[in-house]
């Protein structure tokens, strides 16, 4: 692939600075991974969809990098790992993209990023949260969205502040589903032990979860922790609402997927959302930097939507990929890794940086990935609205939590 130079405008005051230039290079191609049709998270896909383009908006409306616009070519995964690999192999060899970034389901990431490394592109991982993602420890892939081993922590420190003693997780049929409820196992044993834990594995494809909710009913947990994406995770939740196994006074639904702020939730969940605890990467009540205050208004302005984190998640990914050029002042992918690596640079969310430890899950991840609980107390509740129960960086608040009666 040939070499281009590029340079990014500079900042003023977190945001790109204007500039009057025309775009009279070619554009810098990049390629985009999303789930536009079923069975694949089509909601995610949106949400992914929409943070790159207001981010490309942004880049280009003040100049691009260099005079040169941004330019995202789309390939739809529908959440297929094989749809997946060939879509980044058309995107790197047919349409010479310089990167590759947009994947929200960790399948098919998975299945991305083996191209990805095959080719030496980078690859920046918007919302792969399974570990093994990052212990394959691929020097093209950077991960600056969340991880299963941040949720498993999270989750058991929950389980533990709520004083559970019997907690059972469904968790879909993928490398992210099965993979965190692993972890989550493995972080009660070391952080809460004396709770019982279990995992059931579940069919993402299925429209029937009965026969995994209904041995529940003659001995209900005190916590239902789901680990699924929609649609599945609607029909699970709905399934455990109508059998009345939760949110009942005896047991909790704890969403380790945070899915509560998919602007489809209320369309497709009513009753059986209600008290639910939510792992958050986003709530309106969180400080944004100024970068993620110009992303949140633009998106508003572009949907009359409310934000949400994947449109952040997102918007970093494309800003990075421009940042790393500029840093690099090449597009060649050995440039490009080297400047992603030696990155400290505050995007929508805060300062990001990559780890370099070559162990487990920290390699080329963002570590500090801001996070919070907030919890669900009324149906058709905006986000907004949702009761924050722990703040990024403090423990869970338990006066804070309400309890269904």
């Amino acid at each position: 692939m040939p070499s281009r130079r590029f340079g990014l405008p500079t900042f003023v005051a977190g945001l790109f600075a204007f500039s009057a230039s025309a775009f009279a290079a070619d554009p810098i191609k990049v390629g985009v991974t999303i789930a536009q049709s079923p069975p694949g998270s089509v909601s995610q896909g949106t949400q992914v969809k929409d943070g790159l383009e207001v981010a490309a908006k942004i880049i280009n409306d003040a100049g691009g990098v260099n005079g040169s616009k941004i330019e995202l070519i789309y390939e739809d995964t529908q959440g297929i790992p094989e749809k997946a690999r060939a879509a980044v192999e058309k995107l790197i060899t047919r349409d010479q993209v310089v990167a590759v970034t947009g994947e929200h389901q960790s399948s098919a990431a998975l299945a991305g990023i083996e191209v990805a490394h095959r080719y030496h592109v980078p690859y920046i991982n918007t919302n792969g949260w399974s570990d093994v993602i990052r212990e394959k420890g691929y020097p093209e892939v950077f991960n600056p969205g969340n991880y299963n081993s941040r949720v498993a922590i999270a989750v058991a420190e929950t389980m533990k502040s709520l004083g559970a003693k019997n907690v059972v997780a469904f968790c879909e049929n993928t490398d992210y589903g099965v993979g965190l409820a692993k972890l989550i196992g493995a972080q009660i044993a070391e952080r809460a032990q004396g709770i019982s834990y279990k995992y059931e594995t579940l069919d993402r494809a299925s429209k029937d979860y009965l026969p995994a909710i209904l041995p529940l009913k003659a001995n209900p947990p005190d916590v239902v922790v789901e680990i699924m994406l929609p649609p599945g995770a609607y029909i699970l939740l709905n399934q455990l609402n109508e059998q009345g196994v939760a949110p009942t006074a005896k047991t909790m639904i704890y969403d380790a997927s945070g899915i509560a702020d998919y602007p489809d939730f209320w369309q497709n969940v009513g009753d059986a959302a209600k008290n639910m605890l939510v792992f958050g990467l986003y709530h309106p009540k969180m400080p944004l930097p100024d970068l993620g205050k110009k992303v949140a208004a633009d998106y508003t302005a572009k949907t009359k939507g409310d934000p949400n984190r994947l449109l952040f998640q997102a918007a970093d990914s494309l800003f990075l990929i421009a940042e790393a050029i500029k840093t690099a002042k090449s597009t060649k992918a050995d440039d490009m890794i080297k400047a992603l690596e030696g990155i400290k640079w505050t995007g929508t969310r805060g300062e990001v940086s990559f780890s370099s430890e070559k162990s487990g899950f920290k390699y080329h991840q963002w570590l500090d990935v801001p996070y919070v609980t907030f919890q669900v107390t009324a149906v058709k509740q905006p986000v907004a609205d949702m009761k924050l129960v722990q703040d990024p960086g403090k423990p869970l608040d338990m006066s804070r939590v309400e309890k269904t009666k």
